[in-house]
């Protein structure tokens, strides 16, 4: 990688010191619990990008096994449990050390194959004007039935495809880059690997991925407490800024100066600054949101503001969110109530939503009932 400007510098230095704090004063368990919410959060917000308004409700219920009976609304809640998927496998193998180079071509077609697997038929057929067939998940795009046009953009010939992804492997592999490349990589990466467009559907949820798997890899994804894709969709001015950002690194090079590829070294350091302030500004919404005292804070409004909750059950979701997870039999110690009183409060609490374990006499934890987010996470998603 060339030389990092300084502008790109401070903020790569920003960014690892905030994601370093993310989430650290949470308990394991429910750092984990909320990184499954983080899951559904990208996922609608990747969905989002792509044009797709899969709401949270859908994708909770899509994961429970509740199917829409509309087959558009079915095949963006399979598309959504997919990316839900393959973002969680992700962060099992960031958390296991298995995680492998992210920008190599090996990675980047198993997430697409990973994506697709078991896609229904409709999801893989491909129509290009006067033409169609059938995507092969995992696979380049391949012969002159396979050349694409996105909007301006005209994106190397099918059979280029496998060359440019070789010397984008080269490039953006971690193994040759040091810290600060690597968090750089991660915003150059993600634009170059669009404007090849290896696949012939799918190229922006990989790439989405990707990035999450990069910050991962590159030790500023804070174990899945942030996401790229929200700030994304929503830019820092307006909804428009990706595709617009997206649109000016694909300038062509200007001059002899301007780096030595067909596109323009400068403008894919403009996106590249443009990109990092998005992550710098999701890091610290999300700092707002996980501080271990201000969503104390929020439960406890939330346990207010719902009428069929009772007071008792705040002290109750207090004591998860500190400890993690507590035994039943803690109850009435936590509530001060009679036994059976606060038997019923606790089957209460889990019809609610809020409180869950794995068997049913295990300990208990914390949990996000989609009716909610709108008080414990305010502005997570778009306001309705």
């Amino acid at each position: 990688m060339e030389e990092i400007p300084s502008a790109i510098g401070d903020l790569i230095a920003e960014i690892s010191a905030q994601s370093a704090i993310l989430g650290t004063a949470l308990h394991p368990r429910t750092s984990a619990n909320l990184a499954g919410l983080v899951r559904i959060m990208n996922t609608y917000y990747s969905n989002l990008i792509e044009g797709n308004n899969t709401r949270p409700l859908d994708i909770q219920n899509a994961l429970s096994g509740k199917l829409h009976r509309d087959k558009e609304r079915r095949n963006l809640q399979k598309e959504a449990i997919a990316h839900i998927r393959v973002q969680a496998k992700i962060d099992n193998m960031a958390a296991e050390g298995t995680l492998g180079e992210p920008a190599s071509k090996e990675f980047i077609r198993w997430i697409h194959e990973e994506f697709y697997r078991g896609a229904p038929e409709e999801l893989l057929l491909i129509r290009e004007r006067d033409r169609s067939f059938t995507m092969v998940p995992g696979m380049w795009r391949r012969g002159a039935e396979q050349n694409v046009v996105v909007g301006r953009l005209i994106p190397p010939s099918s059979d280029a495809v496998d060359q440019f992804m070789t010397h984008f492997e080269e490039r953006y592999c971690f193994a040759r880059l040091g810290k600060s490349s690597r968090i750089q990589s991660i915003a150059a990466a993600h634009h170059r690997l669009n404007y090849i467009h290896p696949f012939p559907d799918g190229n922006g949820r990989v790439s989405r991925l990707m990035s999450h798997a990069m910050a991962l890899k590159a030790g500023i994804g804070a174990h899945g407490l942030w996401s790229i894709s929200r700030g994304l969709a929503r830019g820092l001015e307006s909804r428009q800024d990706y595709k617009r950002m997206m649109d000016h690194a694909d300038s062509p090079r200007q001059g002899d100066l301007d780096g030595r590829g067909n596109l323009s070294q400068r403008a894919l350091l403009e996106f590249t600054e443009w990109f990092l302030r998005v992550c710098l500004d999701q890091i610290n919404f999300m700092n707002a949101m996980f501080n271990l005292n201000k969503l104390g804070e929020r439960l406890a409004k939330y346990v207010d503001y719902a009428d069929d909750l009772r007071p008792e059950v705040a002290p109750l979701l207090q004591e998860a969110l500190i400890r993690g997870e507590f035994a039943r039999g803690e109850v009435p110690r936590i509530t001060r109530l009679p036994e059976r009183s606060a038997r019923r409060l606790l089957t209460e609490t889990i019809s609610h939503g809020l409180l869950s374990s794995d068997t049913p006499k295990g300990n208990l934890y914390l949990q996000f009932p989609p009716s909610s987010l709108d008080v414990i996470f305010p502005r997570l998603y778009p306001e309705t």
